[in-house]
């Protein structure tokens, strides 16, 4: 099978249509599948769900489909740092299911398990856990969450095989692993192909049977806040 793509709108194609609800990785600025996104905004698809941990900054991640009116919904945790996703939000443009963090990842997690729904006890007894069933487990009250099955995924790796096989570095792990499992189909863009065989077996974060299409790519790498220290005097 043949998982390597030229560029990040050839990987798209033939997978990418309005509507879709799209897991993407990343955590703030960290691990984004920057290329991806914006090959998503010039294919102009419309209409799409991202389940992501956040919606990037307002010039930068998935912020740039927002500017575009591209996003008609997003299930995530952290909705700060995007101006225009608070305006789009207050609005009533844009909707919102949000998530606790963790409630989120195994929210993905599971859906690539194939579990269709879970308890948990985060969020009982506030607004998240309205309209969801409660369940009592030995005196404790769980409401359950349902798996994310997304029909894309969208990732960033470190480094890649030609089989698919992902390797995350540091924190660009994030919710990537995750995200990657609970997709239809998954594409992954990273820094570097790496020949096959050449990955330590006990390295591999992602095995490649879930990557369905591969491409490499330069990336920007942004800060999402940048903060530094005035320099002390000698």
């Amino acid at each position: 099978m043949k998982k390597i793509y030229a560029n990040a709108a050839e990987a798209l194609d033939g997978v990418l249509t309005d509507g879709m609800l799209i897991a993407a990785g990343g955590f703030g600025l960290c691990g984004i599948p920057e290329l991806l996104l914006e090959a998503i905004k010039d294919s102009g698809a419309q209409d799409l769900t991202f389940a992501s941990n956040n919606a990037g900054v307002d010039d930068f991640g998935i912020g740039i489909l927002l500017q575009t009116k591209q996003v008609k919904k997003m299930i995530s945790s952290y909705v700060g740092e995007n101006a225009e996703f608070m305006r789009q939000y207050l609005s009533g443009e844009l909707e919102l299911e949000f998530n606790p963090q963790g409630t989120l990842a195994e929210r993905m997690r599971a859906g690539g398990a194939g579990i269709p729904g879970f308890y948990t006890k985060t969020g009982v007894g506030t607004v998240i856990a309205e309209g969801k069933e409660h369940k009592d487990f030995n005196g404790e009250t769980y409401i359950m969450e349902e798996g994310i099955f997304a029909d894309l995924a969208i990732v960033k790796a470190w480094k890649a095989d030609d089989t698919g096989n992902l390797i995350f570095r540091k924190t660009a792990r994030n919710f990537n692993v995750p995200a990657a499992t609970c997709g239809k189909i998954c594409i992954a863009e990273v820094e570097e192909i790496v020949p096959r065989g050449s990955l330590d077996p006990d390295a591999i974060h992602l095995p490649g049977i879930y990557v369905h299409r591969i491409i490499q790519g330069d990336h920007e790498k942004r800060i999402e806040q940048r903060t530094t220290r005035k320099k002390e005097d000698a």
